[in-house]
């Protein structure tokens, strides 16, 4: 006998009409008499785990084994023995054989929630037995065959997994061949008070408690509100009402309070893993920005020399001084210290032949802010303060013994 959509929602004990989640219980409902490999995925807490149960009840397998497998809370040293099972002696408290799910769900289905967290070698054994049926226990080389039907879940973003080298694109296409994308819970919104009554009367039920009941305002607040966490939180939260509030009237400001502020939550930034800070760009970016300081610098040191000693500093040029010596306060005014002004005679950096002539700049500081010559320069001067002792130069260049050992072989430094 056919069920239609409205009794597969009796069935399960489902609730809501949203377009999206009739859509994805349609496709349940055609892949379920076929042995076609799916992939449901969605938010966390959007009630995925429901779509295998109907698969699995809707087909010829409904009298056979349904595993249901969460394969992010199983340690990487034991998944490869709970899915294909393991021999005798296999590993370290092996005292038997056992067998794994696929074995003992022969001819049934097993849902494999959490997928994307399957370690890369279990990957390789999952996709083998998709293709084959064909599975090897631990610790074993005899072939054992299958027939299981395999329906899978997760709430990651599969093709940032695959870029990221987390998850095989192959195993990825196998598992997928027929997608169920359930909607999250703010995307369900006229969803929203009807799982609230449904929660509250279980929970009335539960706790033989009269059920709470909302506020038009709460009820406004409630459909408002984003639910990160999806069904899964506004169930906590029917349940929290139902056991603390002694009213079982919740107006808004009452409900307000149960409701996480999301302005004080950090935001989460989407492939947040996937970046990586370059040093080496970063340091290249501090000295560009240092050698644009010093030319800076060497202007304003030209420009005050040709003023007769009278200082008259511009708004950027304070903000030139002050970011390469700090404030110097004399008088009324701000301006250098003498210290960097005392060398000119003897270092010249400037070329001042009329004061009509354009000024000629020399880069010989430009030309020694290579990283590596003031690196080796550093590390020779440590080395020669502390007599050769590797150790304490590391200490003062504030490096390990290891870093210093290779930058003395990568620059030939004698010492």
């Amino acid at each position: 006998m056919s069920l239609n959509i409205q009794q597969i929602k009796q069935r399960f004990g489902i609730i809501g009409n949203a377009p999206q989640l009739n859509r994805a219980l349609e496709v349940a409902m055609q892949v379920a008499p076929t042995d076609i490999s799916v992939l449901v995925t969605g938010e966390s807490g959007t009630g995925k785990e429901i779509i295998p149960q109907v698969i699995h009840q809707l087909s010829s397998r409904k009298h056979a084994e349904y595993i249901a497998v969460n394969c992010g809370a199983i340690p990487e040293g034991t998944i490869d023995s709970e899915l294909f099972g393991h021999e005798k002696g296999s590993f370290t408290g092996a005292t038997g054989s056992r067998q794994g799910y696929f074995e003992v769900a022969d001819g049934g289905t097993i849902f494999l929630d959490e997928v994307a967290e399957l370690p890369m070698q279990t990957q390789v054994r999952l996709l083998r037995v998709l293709e084959t049926g064909e599975f090897i226990r631990v610790g074993s080389s005899k072939v054992m065959k299958t027939n299981v039907r395999v329906v899978a879940a997760t709430n990651e973003n599969m093709h940032r997994a695959i870029q990221s080298g987390k998850f095989r694109e192959d195993l990825l296409y196998r598992l997928s061949t027929v997608p169920i994308a359930l909607p999250a819970l703010r995307q369900r919104q006229d969803d929203i008070y009807l799982l609230f009554r449904k929660f509250a009367s279980d929970f009335a039920d539960k706790y033989r408690m009269p059920a709470v009941r909302l506020t038009p305002d709460a009820i406004v607040l409630l459909n408002e509100y984003p639910w990160p966490g999806n069904i899964r939180q506004l169930k906590n939260l029917v349940e929290q009402l139902s056991v603390i509030e002694q009213s079982r009237e919740i107006d808004g400001l009452t409900l307000q309070n149960y409701l996480p502020n999301q302005n004080d939550q950090l935001p989460s930034v989407i492939g947040a893993n996937d970046t990586k800070i370059d040093e080496r760009e970063l340091m290249y970016k501090f000295l560009f920005d240092m050698k644009n300081d010093l030319n800076e610098l060497k202007k304003l040191v030209v420009e005050l020399l040709n003023q007769n000693g009278e200082i008259h500093l511009s708004t950027d040029q304070r903000a030139v001084v002050n970011r390469m010596y700090g404030d110097v306060n004399i008088g009324e005014h701000r301006m250098l210290p003498p210290t960097p002004i005392k060398p000119v005679e003897s270092q010249p950096i400037y070329n001042v032949q009329d004061e009509t002539e354009d000024i000629e700049i020399h880069e010989d500081v430009e030309e020694s802010l290579s990283l590596e010559d003031r690196e080796k320069e550093l590390i020779q001067k440590a080395l020669d303060k502390h007599r050769g002792r590797r150790k304490n130069a590391a200490e003062e260049l504030g490096i390990s013994e290891r870093t210093l050992y290779r930058k003395i072989k990568e620059y030939d430094i004698q010492g």
